[in-house]
C-alpha cells in the first residue's frame, strides 16, 4: 500500500505478528441490553472468519453508501492489527475495534429500513455511551436526523475516500495528467515488460516481492510498514478463499516489479487496497496503476483509492491524480 498514492498508509494499532493477548482473552464476548424498552437483544462479538464473507457481503450490498473501510478484504487484512470483531443482528452486522481501545465502526446493512432509536435503545453496546469511527456520511446524516444535538458528529477528513474516474486514470489525457503520462511513457520505453493478472503463481511471486520490498524499505524500523506488511501477507495467503479479489503484476525478465490488489466495492466502484513497486524503476507506479485499470477495471466507472489518514505527502500524491470526489466519513459519539 505504500506507493505513489499510498505511502505511509494505514497506521497500525498493534505490533507483533500474533493475535494480541487482549484479543484472545475477549475472542467471544456477548453484549446484552440494559434498556427499558422491553425486548432484550444480545450481540456476540467474534473474530472475523473467512466463512463470514458470504453473509457479510449480502448485508454490505444493501448499504446505501459503501466506503473502502467496509470491504471484506480490508476487514480481513487488518483484523489482527485493529482487533476487529463482528456481531450479527437480524438485519445488521456490527463491527467492533478492540485495539488500541474499544470503538465501534458503522453497522453494515440496510440503514434506511432501521428504526435507529429503538434499535440503539435495545442493544447495549459496551462501553456505554458508544463511540463510532469511520461512519459514512449517509449514516451520520441519518443518525443526526434522529438524535439531533444529542449526539456529537465530527468530520474526519483524514478518513475520506478519494474517488477517481477510471477512464481518466487509464487515458491520462490533458495537462492535468501531463507529468503522469510522461512517467508512464518513460517506463514503457525503458522496460521490456509483461503485465499479468494474478494467478496462484503470481500470488507466490507477490509474497516474495513483498518480502524484498520490506527489506528495501527497512520495514522493521517502522511500525506502520510492519503492520501493513502483515496485512498484505494475510490477504495474499488467503487469496484463493477471498471472493471477488483482483490483482495484477508487472514483470521484467521474469522478475516482478510491481503489483496491485483490488476488490469491487459496488457494481460501479473498484477499490485499490495495496499497490507496491520497485522504486528504482522510474514510472513503475504510474505503469501498474494505468495497466491494472486498463486490464481489470473495465467494468467500473469509479476507482476508490482509500484515505490519506492526514499524511501531508500522501494527500498531495492523491490530489495530484485529480480526484472527482470523496466519500466523507465522520466520528460519532452518543451522549
Amino acid at each position: 500500500m505504500v506507493s505513489f498514492f499510498d505511502r505511509a498508509r494505514k497506521r497500525p494499532f498493534a505490533s507483533g505478528g500474533s493475535i494480541p493477548p487482549i484479543f484472545l482473552l475477549a475472542a467471544v464476548q456477548t453484549v446484552r441490553a440494559h434498556s427499558s424498552w422491553g425486548e432484550v437483544m444480545s450481540l456476540t462479538f467474534k473474530p472475523i472468519l473467512l466463512e463470514d464473507q458470504g453473509r457479510y457481503r449480502q448485508l454490505l450490498a444493501h448499504c446505501p453508501q459503501v466506503t473502502s473501510d467496509y470491504s471484506f478484504v480490508n476487514l480481513w487484512g487488518w483484523a489482527l492489527e485493529y482487533g476487529l470483531e463482528l456481531a450479527w443482528d437480524a438485519e445488521l452486522v456490527w463491527i467492533r475495534q478492540r485495539l488500541p481501545a474499544p470503538v465501534y465502526w458503522a453497522p453494515v446493512g440496510p440503514w434506511d429500513n432501521i428504526d435507529w432509536r429503538s434499535r440503539m435503545a435495545a442493544i447495549a453496546l459496551e462501553p456505554w455511551p458508544p463511540s463510532f469511527r469511520r461512519v459514512p456520511e449517509a449514516l451520520a446524516d441519518a443518525w443526526r436526523a434522529v438524535w439531533e444535538d444529542r449526539i456529537q458528529v465530527v468530520e474526519a477528513r483524514p478518513d475520506w475516500d478519494y474517488l477517481y474516474a477510471r477512464q481518466e486514470l487509464v487515458e491520462l489525457r490533458g495537462n492535468r495528467f501531463h507529468k503522469k503520462k510522461n512517467l508512464l511513457n518513460q517506463f514503457l520505453k525503458t522496460y521490456d515488460y509483461v503485465y499479468a493478472p494474478f494467478s496462484p503463481e503470481i500470488v507466490r511471486e507477490a509474497l516474495e516481492m513483498q518480502e524484498e520490498w520490506c527489506f528495501w524499505r527497512d520495514c522493521e524500523s517502522s511500525e506502520t510498514l510492519t503492520a501493513e506488511n502483515r496485512a498484505i501477507e494475510r490477504v495474499l495467503e488467503a487469496w484463493q478463499s477471498l471472493e471477488g479479489i483482483l490483482g495484477g503484476a508487472l514483470r521484467v525478465e521474469k522478475n516482478m516489479l510491481a503489483y496491485t490488489i483490488a476488490e469491487p466495492l459496488t457494481d460501479e466502484m473498484l477499490v485499490i487496497h495495496f499497490e507496491k513497486g520497485c522504486s528504482q524503476a522510474k514510472g513503475v507506479y504510474q505503469a501498474i496503476n494505468q495497466m491494472f485499470l486498463a486490464h481489470e477495471g473495465g467494468a467500473y466507472a469509479t476507482v476508490n483509492r482509500e484515505q490519506d489518514l492526514g499524511d501531508a505527502g500522501l494527500r498531495k500524491a492523491k490530489l495530484s491524480y485529480n480526484p472527482t470526489g470523496y466519500l466523507k466519513k465522520f466520528g460519532v459519539v452518543f451522549a
